[in-house]
């Protein structure tokens, strides 16, 4: 088995531990399915009651995926080993989000991407004083996936638009105020706190309440969120924002001309139909119209070049805030063609 990941039993817990610090614990394919083959044997297990997830290292417990493979596959042509990862990807945020024994994740550092399809859909999400959540894939040329727009659309009012737009980083505090995580509790106990859930099964050993030492920005912000991100397109967004006093609304109005707009207007469009029908079948069934068609289609190439491989953090995006091809959007967004849904139960 993969030892990027290491899957055993103590006590009455199944444990997954991220085991890839040098890189991030960035998720690739093999890692993903080392965990759904572990999730899958303890189903049924009546000596596992519950599941814990944590990492090694102190920078991170899962920064996102390991997209450089796809990148420069997608140079060459293969437009569609990116979109076989995804899918598998997937298929396991589901079976967590799903999963019939409670699952414990332990989150320290930063958790992006693919890490929130991991812990953010576990039914007990531990955070700590080092946690730093995002989805920062709009500047990557992608959209909030691994069942991110499922979270963003029940964040309170508009503050999962301008998280998803924005890719903006959240700690502890904002983090469970936005709904991707729900405890706080200092790392220095997750040790002793692991070990006592692993003998008991019980993950009523959790303690109720623990206040994050430093305290979030998002409440305060709210008044400036709602009144710009409740508009109906990406450009009349950024429109009330330039109309805004103050230093938040032009951050983020200079953050958003930054990223892709394509991947922006698209965004936009999915935290609204995730939020017309909150599943987290749904929301990755949506997210996957447009990361299929991403690699080929979209801008993912230009973005993975610009902060991944060359790092000149400099993209040339095809398409900016005025130029948006409403037809490109329209295929993007379309529904899955037969044969590339997403297998579920299988």
């Amino acid at each position: 088995m993969n030892d990027w990941i290491l899957t055993r039993t103590e006590g009455r817990a199944g444990r997954i531990t991220f085991n890839r610090p040098a890189a991030l614990n960035a998720l690739d394919h093999d890692m993903a399915a080392a965990i759904e083959a572990a999730l899958e044997g303890w189903r049924h297990d009546p000596a596992v009651e519950v599941v814990i997830i944590d990492a090694v290292g102190e920078r991170a417990f899962c920064a996102g995926g390991d997209i450089a493979t796809i990148y420069h596959l997608g140079k060459e042509g293969d437009f569609e080993i990116g979109p076989r990862f995804w899918r598998a990807e997937y298929r396991l945020n589901a079976r967590i989000k799903e999963y019939e024994k409670p699952i414990l994740a332990f989150m320290q550092g930063f958790v992006m991407g693919g890490g929130v399809g991991i812990g953010g859909h576990a039914r007990h999400r531990i955070v700590g004083d080092t946690t730093q959540i995002a989805m920062p894939e709009t500047g990557i040329g992608l959209i909030p996936d691994v069942g991110g727009t499922l979270i963003l659309a029940l964040a309170p009012g508009r503050v999962g638009e301008y998280l998803g737009l924005t890719g903006g980083r959240i700690g502890a505090a904002d983090a469970i105020y936005a709904g991707f995580a729900d405890l706080y509790i200092p790392e220095a106990d997750w040790p002793g706190l692991i070990a006592k859930i692993a003998e008991t099964g019980d993950p009523g050993c959790l303690p109720k309440q623990h206040s994050p030492a430093q305290k979030g920005r998002l409440a305060d912000l709210r008044p400036e969120i709602e009144a710009a991100f409740g508009g109906g397109s990406l450009r009349e967004i950024v429109g009330t924002l330039d109309r805004m006093p103050g230093d938040f609304a032009q951050d983020t109005a200079t953050t958003l001309r930054r990223v892709s707009a394509l991947s922006a207007e698209a965004t936009l469009r999915l935290i609204r139909m995730t939020r017309a029908t909150p599943t987290i079948r749904e929301a990755l069934s949506n997210e996957f119209r447009f990361t299929l068609r991403a690699v080929e289609k979209a801008e993912f190439l230009e973005g993975v070049r610009a902060q991944i491989i060359d790092k000149d953090r400099k993209p040339n995006w095809r398409h900016s805030l005025d130029t948006l091809p409403e037809p490109l959007l329209a295929e993007l967004l379309a529904p899955l063609p037969a044969g590339w849904e997403i297998p579920f139960d299988a």
